[in-house]
């Protein structure tokens, strides 16, 4: 395709986000109306529901969103007794996040819904297909510069 014909919605970065933010629109709908999570809120929780208590930059890597985004989606989640702060021992500058117990239970009733739908979006796949995908989209994300989260 030359610069001249190329059109925004053949331009595969742009379908990219596009596809992914409808996906993840999608699934927040559903923790938004029964959790009344936001995706920041929701992104923070599992991240720390997946892999244990991060510093607040931490999880700016691992959300991949902004330091504001994460530090107002963090208040909100300490606000609500979702996520305590810990001393860092490390590192006096900062604190461990983690999520509480009511956290827990809030992540492990969200799991089984974001795994529904996650089957729902992707049922029009293969097996083998959706395999694939997952592995494209690794190679995209390496050759982007990211690495295994």
């Amino acid at each position: 395709m030359s610069a001249k014909s190329a059109r925004l919605v053949d331009f595969l970065p742009y379908l990219l986000s596009i596809t992914s933010n409808a996906v993840s629109d999608r699934i927040a709908a559903e923790y938004s109306s029964r959790f009344g999570l936001k995706i920041p809120e929701w992104r923070v929780m599992a991240v720390l529901g997946d892999s244990g208590a991060h510093t607040q930059r931490e999880l700016v890597g691992a959300t991949r969103m902004d330091k504001v985004a994460v530090n107002r989606a963090c208040k909100v989640l300490e606000e609500r007794g979702l996520i305590a702060r810990s001393p860092n021992m490390r590192d006096g500058r900062s604190h461990h996040l983690e999520l509480t117990a009511t956290g827990r239970e809030v992540h492990g009733a969200i799991m089984p819904i974001a795994l529904k739908m996650e089957e729902h979006l992707f049922s029009g796949l293969s097996a083998p297909e959706r395999k694939t995908f997952k592995d494209l989209l690794q190679r995209i994300r390496e050759q982007a510069g990211e690495k295994e989260p």
